[in-house]
């Protein structure tokens, strides 16, 4: 009777190990080496292209990664077009006229299909791309992992309210990041990502209007590109370097040179403070802390075994 039993539960319990091992924990980094050997080298080569055509990009593709992790994990629900049965995340307020990038995705996506036909997911190409981003602009490598697969719906309200907004003060930044299991380091860290790209006037026009914390020449200079009215569009770089990837977006906090009001946040007399000295002073410190925080992105709730399904177009369903 005891042995029985025992055969049961151990039946059982291989079960559960089988139903939950379907549905998480599937990624790895051997994941393509029989179907699709060249994924890593086809995806590269597309977004040193793309970087090397507009610097900009690489800020883009990394920012499209994080957007796309931070509504509904890494399941490239961000790339998905409106259709009658949902509306997406495309418009959703830190969305709309803002992430880009799309153009490239979808030019891997054909390269990839041309190669190996149904088997990379659009998500894999996200968290690949963005590693390639960063890479392509000085700025450190980790390892990605493969085995997501691509969710058939998206959320509009859930990116509306997942997405720290440029507004965040650093208390809502620390509680938006802890909702997805990250520490206030680790939120520092990736906040370093932005010593890459630019923003619209719409999002810090505020802050070199409005705010004391903020160097008075900077304030001008950025006026300049940003009116007090009009010009929603119009760009700025997030931090003074802004096509190296590098520790600057911290030296330039410390300054009170941050763009938006967020990043500010980081450095105003709070408990980040000593986070970003850090930073500013020991590069190699923030290149090891944002590759390990990107590796930790990265493997936010996938969608893997059978769950979801590997797009052919990035933009739809199949």
């Amino acid at each position: 009777m005891a042995l029985s039993s025992l055969f049961k539960l151990s039946t059982f319990t291989l079960c559960l190990v089988f139903l939950f091992g379907t549905s998480s924990g599937q990624l790895s980094a051997n994941f393509y080496a029989s179907t699709c050997p060249s994924v890593t080298t086809i995806i590269r080569r597309a977004v040193n292209t793309a970087v090397s055509n507009e610097a900009r990009m690489g800020a883009s593709l990394l920012r499209l990664h994080f957007h796309d992790c931070f509504v509904n994990g890494c399941d490239g629900s961000v790339l998905l077009d409106d259709t009658a049965n949902f509306t997406g995340e495309k418009t959703a307020g830190p969305n709309s006229n803002s992430i880009r990038g799309f153009n490239v995705i979808d030019t891997i996506k054909t390269q990839l299909e041309s190669q190996c036909p149904g088997v990379v997911s659009c998500a894999d190409i996200l968290s690949t791309a963005a590693r390639d981003s960063v890479v392509a602009l000085g700025g450190p490598s980790w390892n990605v992992v493969f085995g997501r697969r691509d969710s058939t719906t998206a959320s509009l309200s859930a990116a509306n309210s997942n997405l720290p907004g440029p507004g965040s003060s650093l208390s809502a930044l620390i509680s938006s990041f802890s909702n997805k299991g990250f520490t206030a380091n680790e939120m520092v860290a990736l906040s370093g990502a932005h010593t890459i790209g630019q923003a619209r006037c719409t999002t810090f026009r505020n802050r070199i209007y409005n705010e004391n914390n903020i160097n008075a020449s900077f304030a001008t200079s950025v006026r300049r590109n940003c009116p007090s009215s009009g010009g929603d569009n119009n760009l700025s770089p997030l931090d003074s370097t802004p096509v190296t990837f590098d520790n600057r977006y911290f030296s330039d906090l410390i300054n009170q040179r941050g763009l938006l009001h967020s990043d500010q946040e980081l450095f105003n007399g709070g408990s980040a403070d000593a986070q970003v000295r850090t930073y500013s002073s020991n590069p190699a410190t923030f290149s090891r802390d944002f590759a390990s925080a990107m590796v930790k992105m990265g493997n936010l709730s996938p969608l893997t075994g059978s769950s979801g399904q590997v797009r052919t177009n990035c933009r739809r369903t199949n």
